[in-house]
């Protein structure tokens, strides 16, 4: 397998989520679905796993330019990891194809909400 398109994915997830503080996942997911041809649960597995990579360089530039709240960060983290944990449960139980529309409908409802704002 090629790797070029994986490293491509990689630095269009990792412009993005220091550009708009997305989280790559928004990014990553979909395409490593469209480009790579993965299935949901591992484009959505591997693109958590790049995230902490992507989020842990993000969060040390940042603080660097002294633009970062650690307190709040932690606030917000801490709280995400229980949600990831239960979001991963729940995911497990879902159809791949369920995951998919739900996954659009995010996004979907996402770029609405930035339209009308």
């Amino acid at each position: 397998m090629a790797l070029l398109p994986f490293i491509g994915i990689g630095l269009v997830a990792g412009f993005f989520s220091a550009l708009f503080g997305v989280g790559g996942g928004i990014v990553i997911v979909p395409l490593l679905i469209l480009v790579a041809r993965w299935e949901m649960r591992n484009a959505t597995a591997t693109s958590l796993a790049a995230i902490g990579i992507t989020a842990t360089a993000g969060a040390i530039t940042y603080a660097a330019h002294g633009e970062m709240k650690p307190l709040y960060a932690i606030l917000i983290g801490v709280p995400a990891a229980f949600g990831a944990a239960g979001g991963t449960t729940v995911q497990r139980r879902l159809h791949g194809r369920t995951l998919s529309f739900l996954f659009a409908a995010l996004l979907l409802a996402i770029a609405i909400d930035m339209l009308v704002r």
